[in-house]
């Protein structure tokens, strides 16, 4: 099997400062579409879904679960015993002891599929999965989402009664949301850091505090 190349300690550590540097520029960026993210406008999305979910039909604004903002992942929905495996994948990897750091953050989390219920329950039992999950079936969710019979991850913004999108991703910008600190960068409030370029009035605090 191919391996690096090996080099002395001095060539191994030029190298490790010039990637160093690339790896600072692209985190300067992601900081800086990170603060255009929360610049960004938002729309007004209906409240009026009924999910079915192990504890009874719930709207849109109940899966916040009293929280100000809410993360949807939406599981793609191939048919019965057919499960997408990047969406199988992508759940796996979503680190489950992260999220009571995002509800502190006033994130909360669900995964949303037009799956019927029983069949996500049985799914979820024999991955051993612990995230909250939900079905949207025979509702127009999925459709007003744009998703397409694809996935995709969406943000939401609730004030009040009111209930807005803020911000969605598909494909690749899906793949790489990994950690809990990607996710809250994607929500309107970011990680509510001081260190964070956000516009006037937006909570912060200070990042060790």
């Amino acid at each position: 099997m191919a391996q690096p190349k090996i080099v002395s300690i001095g060539e191994w550590q030029q190298a490790r400062d010039e990637l160093l540097t690339a790896e600072k520029e692209v985190t300067r960026a992601q900081d800086a579409l990170a603060a255009r993210r929360r610049r960004l406008p938002m729309v007004k999305f209906a409240n009026d879904y009924a999910f079915d979910t192990p504890d009874g039909t719930k709207t849109l604004a109940d899966l916040f679960d009293g929280r100000g903002q809410l993360i949807v992942y939406q599981f793609m929905d191939n048919g019965p015993d057919d499960y997408c495996p990047g969406c199988t994948g992508f759940t796996n990897s979503v680190p489950v002891t992260g999220l009571p750091g995002m509800a502190e953050g006033g994130v909360t989390w669900v995964t949303v599929s037009d799956m019927p219920l029983a069949q996500i329950e049985a799914y979820k039992a024999q991955k051993g999965w612990t995230l909250p999950f939900v079905s949207s079936r025979g509702t127009s969710f999925a459709e007003d989402c744009g998703v397409g019979g694809g996935f995709m991850l969406s943000v939401f913004l609730r004030d009040g009664e009111d209930i807005y999108r803020t911000y969605n991703t598909t494909s690749r910008g899906v793949d790489r949301l990994v950690f809990v600190a990607s996710m809250l960068d994607l929500t309107p409030y970011g990680r509510q850091q001081d260190w964070e370029d956000s516009p006037p009035g937006w909570p912060q605090h200070p990042t060790y505090g």
